[in-house]
């Protein structure tokens, strides 16, 4: 598909920012493992924290197709940046968008859109990742409280957001209908940050271990009604994972673009490597395979705008551009060969940072599973 010039517009701005922000400063932040807020702050100052959010609650009112082109070209800039403002943007702003009431719409979702506070979601717990269903969080109301105890895993901004999007179970018999959400000021006594996880790559997008200790919150910070917590976390995955594709995509993108500038520069057997067939032939099945994740992310994103079968086409965009896109990332270290493996040249940090993208938001294994489902219910798709 090509771009209107509404898209096109984030897709420069961004591509801008990335350049002259985000790739000057991305080793630096994934060495020191420092939490890039200056640019979150900046993308705050341009829109990107409220892109799918109306404008009557501080949004861009923008839709998923910008978000894709959004986190696609951050992540060329910055792997980390693009996880942090994917998360914000998709299952932190939306469950409120969807599910809260004008009140808590006012007093969250509004700053969370307008850059002034940063959001983050807290489902996976020690014991339980893909099966949400497991949860041992617990949320107890006691007269106009209720009182969280629990654990939660993997929580990406866990220490620097100032929200956090908390599922616990309300009936502990209940099962995945016992589950209930709430919003969670992360200020509030009781929220602590028991570690930050050391990682293989995104070292500067901080992914935390929560303790919620006797953690009380008003009544009316329920998000929706007793109960929905699940339907709630089920309901913006298509977005996260269309996110995460997204992201592979701009992370395959800078890897693609560092090994063609290399083979156009490198003289081997006294012509440029590109001259080389079997580095042409490498080179075009890399930028093969990127074009058509790239597409089948946009297409799932036109589809979840439209509300046309956006779980599977979420699924199959999210499995896909994820293992393509770790596929170029070593494509491209084999174009460099031993320069390919150094720091310096940056694409063993793109490889690093791209790996956990088939493991988030739902493995890819989970994906085959969705899949699989999806295609039982509608048959084999001829739209």
């Amino acid at each position: 598909m090509i771009l209107d010039d509404a898209h096109k517009l984030i897709q420069t701005t961004l591509r801008q920012f990335a350049n002259n922000y985000l790739m000057p400063n991305s080793a630096i932040w994934a060495e020191q493992a420092v939490f890039p807020m200056e640019a979150i702050r900046q993308l705050g100052d341009l829109g990107f924290l409220g892109l799918m959010v109306p404008e009557i609650w501080g949004g861009c009112q923008s839709d998923h197709l910008s978000y894709a082109i959004a986190i696609e070209e951050i992540a060329r800039g910055d792997a980390s940046v693009a996880t942090i403002i994917s998360v914000h943007n998709s299952v932190a702003c939306l469950p409120i968008l969807k599910f809260g009431n004008d009140t808590q719409k006012n007093q969250f979702l509004k700053p969370m859109a307008q850059g002034k506070l940063l959001g983050a979601f807290c489902l996976t717990e020690p014991q339980a990742g893909s099966d949400a269903s497991n949860l041992q969080t617990s949320a107890i109301l006691q007269d106009d409280h209720y009182i969280l105890n629990g654990t939660k895993q993997f929580i990406t901004s866990g220490k620097h957001a100032d929200v956090a999007i908390v599922f616990a179970k309300t009936d502990k018999t209940a099962g995945k209908n016992g589950i209930s959400c709430f919003i969670v000021p992360t200020k509030t006594p009781g929220y602590e940050v028991i570690r930050i996880e050391k990682k293989m790559g995104q070292s500067a997008a901080e992914t935390a271990q929560i303790s919620l200790s006797n953690l009380k919150i008003p009544a009316d910070h329920l998000l929706g009604q007793v109960g929905m917590g699940y339907k709630i976390a089920l309901s913006q995955l298509e977005c996260g994972r269309i996110g995460i594709a997204s992201q592979a995509i701009g992370i395959a993108k800078a890897a693609l673009e560092k090994s063609f500038a290399y083979a156009l520069e490198r003289q081997s057997f006294g012509k440029p490597l590109y001259e080389h067939q079997t580095i042409q032939f490498r080179l075009s099945e890399m930028a093969t395979q990127l074009k058509a994740a790239q597409q089948l992310t946009w297409h799932a994103a036109i589809c979840a705008d439209n509300q046309h079968q956006a779980l599977l086409h979420a699924a199959m965009a999210k499995r896909f551009a994820t293992e393509a896109g770790e596929q170029i990332c070593r494509d491209a270290i084999q174009i460099l060969g031993g320069y390919g493996y150094l720091s310096e040249y940056g694409l063993e940090r793109l490889y690093r940072d791209v790996r956990a993208c088939a493991i988030y938001e739902g493995t890819n294994e989970i994906q085959h599973l969705i899949i699989a489902r999806e295609l039982e219910k509608t048959g084999i798709l001829t739209d």
